[in-house]
């Protein structure tokens, strides 16, 4: 590693490299894959008898900061529903909200992925926003590739905007770059997250009187609704696309309603 000889390599070297790389400007979940690669890269020469053992071991990656969710409540909800009525991106809040998809799902739904006549639609990439442009991908794990009942909300307002969004390409013509995506700039090409919070997001927002909330909590919303009317965590992974429920139930535990209550009630209705 560097000028460091592997035999020499010893748990300070990686440490000091993590603060050095933190402290050049990249984020903690940036670092840890630094640490995820060189722990698997030293697995390896180990198995190889290259080194006596891995001394990643020894190394405490940097901890994430998980970012505070600040998820609507289901009056907010509705209130951002109704203002989000004469906003030209409806479907684009309508479907966020309903179905809980990622931004960058959003912004690779194609209307080849979606079926009105069914109620569905199919995840099965994201836009990433690259130094080289906008690109798209494979969603990163199985789950996240997944088909998504859409409500009746949902479909009427992806027919609203089918419409919209027809009369939009006729009115530019020449201009437009026609690529088949449901959610898209007004000439047709990805949609750019700056733009639509600047100039409708966080409009909307303000016009609603609402919180100035992040885009990605309108997908916690979706999750805290679910959960506080009771449906069960599973469904909710299996909406969201979380690859495990594990994930679900420690990114919502805080919301499940009355877990303390319902153990308590089942053991008494079971021994008493």
């Amino acid at each position: 590693m560097g000028r460091v000889k592997l035999n020499n390599l010893n748990p300070l070297h990686l440490q000091s490299l993590y603060r050095e790389r933190l402290d050049s400007g990249l984020s903690p979940r940036t670092v840890q894959y630094v640490h995820v690669v060189m722990h698997r890269a030293l697995k390896q020469a180990v198995r190889w008898g290259l080194v006596p053992l891995n001394v990643l071991e020894a190394v405490e990656p940097p901890r994430m900061h998980r970012k505070e969710m600040h998820p609507l409540s289901p009056i907010q909800a509705r209130t951002f529903l109704e203002a989000a009525r004469e906003d030209h991106l409806e479907a684009l809040y309508v479907v966020a909200l309903h179905c809980g998809l990622r931004q960058g799902e959003l912004f690779g739904l194609r209307w080849a992925d979606v079926d009105l006549e069914a109620g569905t639609l199919r995840v099965n990439r994201t836009l990433s926003h690259t130094k080289d442009g906008p690109t798209f991908t494979v969603p990163k794990t199985a789950k996240s590739r997944r088909t998504v009942q859409l409500t009746n909300g949902a479909i009427e307002a992806l027919k609203r905007h089918s419409e919209r969004q027809a009369q939009e390409m006729v009115r530019v013509d020449t201009l437009c770059q026609d690529q088949g995506l449901v959610f898209a700039s007004q000439i047709g090409t990805p949609m750019n997250r700056q733009n639509l919070n600047s100039r409708s997001f966080k409009p909307l927002l303000k016009r609603a009187g609402l919180p100035n909330i992040r885009f990605h909590d309108l997908r916690h919303t979706c999750a805290t609704l679910l959960l506080g009317r009771g449906v069960h965590p599973k469904f909710v992974q299996e909406l969201l696309g979380h690859a495990t429920i594990a994930i679900t139930l420690d990114t919502y535990s805080h919301v499940l309603p009355g877990m303390g209550d319902q153990t308590r009630q089942a053991i008494e209705d079971v021994l008493d």
